[in-house]
């Protein structure tokens, strides 16, 4: 460290970070967690709740290597990274391992650009507000902040393509159990395992990551189960719900969160890992699908048959999926796959959707009944019939495990069809119905799709391709 200056010590400095800490009695456990992940010593009153939050039963000897913090909705995780991330860029000096030109980073990943802006928010509002850290500025751009002592401070979001070409010497990964995964089926994995090679040169680079829990996998849940309630083990694990870490949030709104759905806010403010939402499909079983193509090329002696999911244009992606089957074989092959992201025109993609229909000789498309009636038209005025579907997306899902299970389909090489097969989920209702869907901040629309081109459009249909049944 540049000066002999710790974290704790810089939250009680009028010089430093201290307004925002005037209500230091609401700080109690960050001043706990951030104690332990230092090794800083620990008052009377912080060590029960470091003991409560970590299970274990001695305090550390030294630095976490890296952070876990799962903690509830409101706890103040995101100010916490941001109080970090400026610490760490501002107060420890990292130029030894530092190549001539090269320059070190402090790299806040969050789930989407919203998130990104909120805790860059906090990040300018702490350099600017504190005016030796001020002067340390040399430029500011949308998303970084570059600093006279060779760091940078970025703010992005959860890419594991964007994280890569980095000198990392600190990461700090917000609510990675919401990350998107339209890139990836397991983004968290992803993203902390491109992280960690950007981080080997620096000998004191922390990993710290802290979200909310879900379900009972992933990054933080794995985490959790190697690492919590286990003494002098250099990764550190911090669970604790929403009120402990931040007492401020009233009661009151979390018994009415508890009284509207128990397993959502035992989750969003207990901070317990939810049983009810499990994973649906294994990434073994999609994989062991996967054909050597990308789409199939229009055969004479194939019927085919297609669905669409579509969507208005401005929020969901319109996806088409088109498929065959071979009896030789007892399979569905999905031939070809098609996705419009938003924003786009209906109109145009259904003229755009129903000449590759044409292609493949197919006049009758099947659909999502929720769709609404513009779909019909649409595509009704291009010569094909919409037919509605009579099975839910779930039913559809549901219809399509076994046929990935046994291997009875065949699914192009599509990068985005097999994230979104693997990342959805089975969740058990409050009536225990299984509901099965995408996660939260992800996408089902190609899955859905094929899942409805391989169980409606296959099912008890003849040789007849303009008849569909």
């Amino acid at each position: 460290m540049r000066k002999r200056v710790t974290l704790i010590d810089a939250m009680v400095d009028p010089n430093l970070f201290k307004p925002w800490f005037r209500d230091l009695s609401s700080w109690v456990a960050w001043r706990a967690f951030l104690s332990a992940l230092f090794a800083l010593p620990m008052t009377d009153e912080q060590l029960p709740i470091y003991k409560q939050c970590t299970g274990r039963t001695e305090p550390p000897t030294s630095p976490a290597a890296e952070g876990w913090l799962v903690c509830g909705r409101r706890a103040g995780k995101s100010f916490i990274l941001a109080l970090i991330a400026v610490f760490l860029a501002t107060f420890y000096d990292y130029r030894r391992y530092l190549a001539p030109g090269e320059r070190g980073t402090v790299i806040v990943i969050a789930t989407n650009t919203k998130q990104a802006r909120v805790i860059f928010r906090y990040i300018r509002a702490l350099l600017t507000g504190v005016p030796m850290l001020k002067r340390m500025i040399e430029r500011e751009t949308a998303d970084t902040f570059d600093l006279t002592d060779g760091v940078t401070i970025e703010v992005g979001t959860a890419s594991f393509k964007t994280v890569r070409g980095y000198t990392i010497v600190a990461a700090l990964c917000d609510e990675l159990a919401f990350w998107p995964t339209d890139d990836a089926a397991d983004p968290d994995y992803e993203v902390i395992n491109a992280l960690r090679p950007g981080m080997a040169t620096i000998p004191n680079a922390m990993l710290l990551c802290a979200s909310s829990p879900y379900a009972r996998r992933g990054a933080l849940w794995d985490a959790h189960r190697r690492h919590y309630g286990k003494d002098g083990d250099p990764i550190l694990v911090w669970h604790a719900d929403t009120r402990t870490m931040n007492p401020t949030v009233a009661q009151r709104l979390i018994d009415e969160a508890a009284e509207r759905d128990p397993a959502m806010a035992a989750a969003e403010y207990g901070a317990q890992f939810r049983s009810d939402v499990e994973g649906f499909v294994s990434r073994e079983a999609v994989e062991a699908c996967v054909g050597d193509y990308r789409e199939m090329a229009p055969a004479s002696s194939c019927y085919y048959r297609a669905f669409v999911d579509p969507s208005g244009g401005s929020a969901d992606s319109f996806t088409l999926a088109i498929s065959h089957k071979d009896r030789t074989r007892d399979t569905i092959v999905i031939d070809a796959v098609r996705e419009r992201r938003p924003p786009f025109s209906p109109e145009d993609v259904v003229a755009e959707f129903a000449a590759l229909l044409k292609e493949y000789r197919v006049r009758s498309v099947a659909g999502d009944r929720y769709a609404g009636e513009f779909p019909r038209e649409l595509f009704r005025k291009q010569g094909v019939s919409y037919k509605l579907a009579d099975k839910t997306k779930s039913e559809l899902f549901r219809d399509l495990l076994p046929k990935l299970n046994s291997g009875r389909i065949v699914l192009p090489r599509h990068d985005r069809l097999l994230a979104q097969l693997v990342a959805l989920e089975r969740t058990v209702s409050r009536g225990g119905r299984d509901t099965i869907s995408h996660p939260p901040n992800g996408h089902d629309d190609i899955a859905n799709a094929v899942a409805g081109t391989a169980v409606v459009g296959h099912t008890g249909y003849n040789t007849n391709w303009e008849e569909w049944v």
